[in-house]
């Protein structure tokens, strides 16, 4: 277990369970109708307890960015630099992640952006972001 592994538990495990699979899930609540991004059991919006998961586009513009140059908690400090960044998802949350295969003189606000999904050595697979590309494509 490293400071990247996440805490898993019943009620996120479909969430991690479809990263595995290649599918990023958003929740949305049924009595407002709006999106969010981290997976809570109630709406942040509303405070309505009647959230499903639904499977979102994979499509999201870059908001912000920050590279990350030096970071001694483990398995950061193999992977600088490295870009975290916080996406706004096609169907309207934020969301913090990554961008991989993107070098930092490309990186530009509002950016199109597909999702990709990184396992780790923990065994936990993680959804980050890439521009589209010929190996990436935009989801439909």
């Amino acid at each position: 277990m490293t400071a990247a592994t996440p805490d898993i538990d019943a009620f996120t495990r479909p969430y991690w369970d479809a990263a595995a699979e290649g599918r990023l899930l958003i929740r949305r609540c049924a009595t407002c109708g709006r999106a969010h991004h981290y997976p809570r059991e109630f709406c942040p919006h509303c405070w309505s307890d009647d959230v499903t998961w639904e499977r979102a586009s994979g499509r999201a513009t870059l908001y912000t960015w920050s590279v990350v140059h030096r970071n001694d908690l483990p398995p950061f400090g193999d992977r600088t630099p490295y870009t975290a960044a916080v996406v706004d998802l096609a169907e309207g949350p934020r969301m913090m992640t990554e961008v991989v295969d993107c070098p930092e003189d490309d990186l530009r606000v509002g950016m199109d952006l597909v999702v990709t999904f990184r396992p780790a050595d923990d065994g936990v697979t993680a959804p980050v972001f890439t521009p589209p590309g010929p190996d990436n494509p935009s989801p439909a």
